[in-house]
C-alpha cells in the first residue's frame, strides 16, 4: 500500500482533523516522507528509542503510535528528539501518532477498550475538550464492587501480573482505588490516561466511577467530597487498547503488522 494512502485511510477513520485546534500532539504523519509504499507496520503506545529499534527490527516500515514526539511544535531538533528522528530516518521508518483522537475513538479508542473490559453498555461520549470528547460513558450489566473492577484493570497488559509485565512480589493491586463512592457500582467514566479532570464531568453524568490512568493529588478530596469512587489503572496499561485496535484494522487492510509491547510501569 501507497503511504500515503495508509495515512489518509487513518486519519479519515480517526477524524484526525477534528482534534486539531484542542491537541497538543501533533497528530497523523509526524515524521517521514509520505512517498514510498508500506508492507509492514509495527504499533506501540509511546515512540522511544526502544521501540523504534524494535519496530526497525522487525522490518517495519512505519511505526503507529499513540505518543509521538512532537508537543506543541519542535523548535529544536537536539538531545532525545534529535536522537529519535535520526534513527526514524536511518531506517526509513515513517512515523504515525494518533493521541486524543485514538483516546476518543467510540470505536478503536483507548476509552473504548477499556470499557469493552470493564464491560459496560449503552456508552456515550464522555470527557469533553472544546468540540470534541475523549472518553466514554456507560452501564454495567449489572452491580459490580470496586474490588471486581479493580480485579479487571489489574489484568490489563503492562500491570505486574498482567498480559504484558511479570509477577508484582509485593502482592499489591497495580489499579490505586480512592473508594468514596457507592458499594454497587453501576455507571462508569472513563478517560485514559491522566483523566481525573474531568472528576466533575463525571458526577455531573450521575457516575458512580471513574476510570483513567494517574491522578493528580487533589483527586482524594475531590471524589470523598463528591461520592465517587476513582481508579487509578496506569497511564500506559489503559492506553494500549487503542493501538491495538488500529493494529486489527491495519491487517485488514491487508498489510503485515508488529506490535511492541514496552510497559512503563507508570
Amino acid at each position: 500500500m501507497e503511504r500515503s494512502e495508509y495515512v489518509r485511510r487513518l486519519d479519515d477513520r480517526l477524524d484526525t482533523a477534528a482534534y486539531a485546534d484542542v491537541d497538543a500532539s501533533a497528530n497523523g504523519l509526524q515524521v517521514g516522507s509520505d512517498e514510498g509504499e508500506i508492507e509492514r507496520v509495527a504499533f506501540a503506545v509511546d515512540a522511544a528509542d526502544a521501540t523504534i529499534e524494535a519496530a526497525a527490527d522487525a522490518g517495519a516500515d512505519a511505526l503507529v503510535v499513540h505518543h509521538g514526539i512532537s508537543w506543541g511544535g519542535i523548535e529544536r531538533v537536539t538531545g532525545r528528539t534529535y536522537d529519535r528522528v535520526e534513527a526514524l530516518a536511518e531506517r526509513d521508518i515513517a512515523l504515525y501518532v494518533s493521541h486524543l483522537p485514538l483516546d476518543g475513538h467510540p470505536d478503536l479508542g483507548n476509552a473504548a477498550g477499556v470499557a469493552e473490559e470493564i464491560g459496560l453498555g449503552d456508552r456515550a461520549p464522555f470527557g469533553e475538550i472544546g468540540p470534541v470528547t475523549i472518553g466514554t460513558i456507560g452501564e454495567t450489566e449489572s452491580p459490580r464492587s470496586a474490588a471486581s473492577i479493580r480485579e479487571t484493570l489489574d489484568g490489563f497488559e503492562g500491570q505486574p501480573g498482567g498480559e504484558g509485565d511479570g509477577e508484582d512480589e509485593s502482592g499489591a493491586s497495580p489499579t490505586r482505588v480512592v473508594d468514596f463512592g457507592p458499594d454497587e457500582i453501576e455507571r462508569v467514566a472513563v478517560v485514559t490516561g491522566s483523566g481525573t479532570d474531568w472528576l466533575d464531568e463525571a458526577v455531573e453524568a450521575g457516575a458512580d466511577a471513574l476510570v483513567t490512568g494517574e491522578g493528580k493529588g487533589r483527586v482524594y478530596h475531590d471524589a470523598r467530597e463528591a461520592g465517587i469512587t476513582v481508579f487509578l489503572a496506569g497511564h500506559y496499561a489503559t492506553e494500549t487498547f487503542g493501538v491495538r485496535s488500529l493494529q486489527a484494522l491495519t491487517e485488514e487492510w491487508g498489510l503485515e503488522t508488529t506490535y511492541v509491547s514496552h510497559p512503563t510501569g507508570l
